[in-house]
């Protein structure tokens, strides 16, 4: 039984050796392709930089009559769209307008590449269990690491600044909107596709009149989810560089400033609920059309 008490320690050597190559190669493949990687996203790099730049030197009034006219776009309900004037106003009084505005910036740039990458990968696996069986182990695991860890091949691969962090919120926040969208395409009812395969509609014609339109209210809460998880996630990355409400939270946390982490945080709490109403607001709005139309 001597070979129990020693097995922890049997292949230490081994251990550390598998451990040392990785790290080797993961900073070699850093070195080599690293600048090329960081110049693939210099147009996601520029497209936030304008749109934080929108936010911040637009006039605040401005900005609060789009967001305002947003919010009763998507929701038609005054009292959600009086809730978000008032937050913002609140914000505002506060003085924490630009780094709401650098964190609504981020968000908003994090979710649309979400989306855009997101749903082709969900339509995909809607219509290949081949696919979905190979993606869902990858989400799994997208979903249960730990958010700090997303930082660490970032960091290693593109350095400190606003790309690195905009990579990590994405990771991070995008399997809910690929789940749902795989599973909001599937869910459509088989009879509907028959009458349209009756009619001699093609796949992307059934994907595009019938699929997508009665999958959008799940769809919908997909986008919802991700929009969540983009905002928790431009917190953590405020750790390596992402501006906005994260980094006066990590200030707060570092020099134990109570109010200045308590007045941010309630910031990013108020953000989140107007995301959320508002995005909540139009998936029941589009479910009551849908029903209508079909009923």
């Amino acid at each position: 039984m001597d070979w129990l008490s020693s097995f922890p320690h049997m292949n230490d050597e081994a251990l550390r050796a598998l451990k040392k190559g990785i790290d080797e190669g993961f900073r070699n493949f850093t070195r080599e392709y690293g600048e090329a990687i960081e110049l693939m996203f210099e147009p996601v790099r520029w497209f936030l930089i304008y749109s934080e730049r929108f936010m911040t030197n637009t006039p605040w009034p401005v900005i609060l009559l789009i967001i305002g006219g947003l919010v009763w776009i998507a929701s038609r309900s005054w009292k959600i769209t009086a809730g978000s004037i008032i937050t913002l106003l609140l914000i505002g009084f506060f003085d924490m307008w630009d780094d709401t505005m650098k964190t609504i910036a981020m968000t908003f740039v994090c979710t649309l590449l979400a989306i855009v990458i997101g749903i082709p990968i969900g339509i995909g696996m809607s219509r290949s269990n081949r696919l979905q069986s190979i993606v869902n182990p990858i989400l799994d695991v997208m979903q249960t690491m730990p958010s700090f860890v997303y930082l660490i091949p970032v960091v290693m691969l593109l350095g400190i600044g606003k790309v690195p962090g905009l990579l990590a919120v994405v990771i991070y926040a995008i399997p809910p909107i690929i789940r749902l969208t795989n599973l909001g395409i599937r869910l459509v009812d088989k009879d509907v596709l028959e009458a349209a395969d009756a009619f001699g509609s093609s796949n992307w014609q059934r994907l595009k009149n019938v699929q997508m339109p009665l999958a959008l209210p799940t769809i919908m809460a997909g986008i919802n989810q991700t929009i969540m998880m983009a905002l928790a996630m431009v917190v953590v990355a405020s750790m390596i560089g992402v501006q906005g409400l994260g980094q006066p939270v990590l200030k707060a946390i570092a020099n134990q400033y109570f109010t200045l982490g308590m007045f941010n945080g309630l910031a990013i709490v108020g953000i989140a609920i107007i995301f959320d109403r508002a995005s909540q607001a139009y998936g029941k709005r589009l479910q009551r059309h849908l029903e209508v139309v079909h009923g």
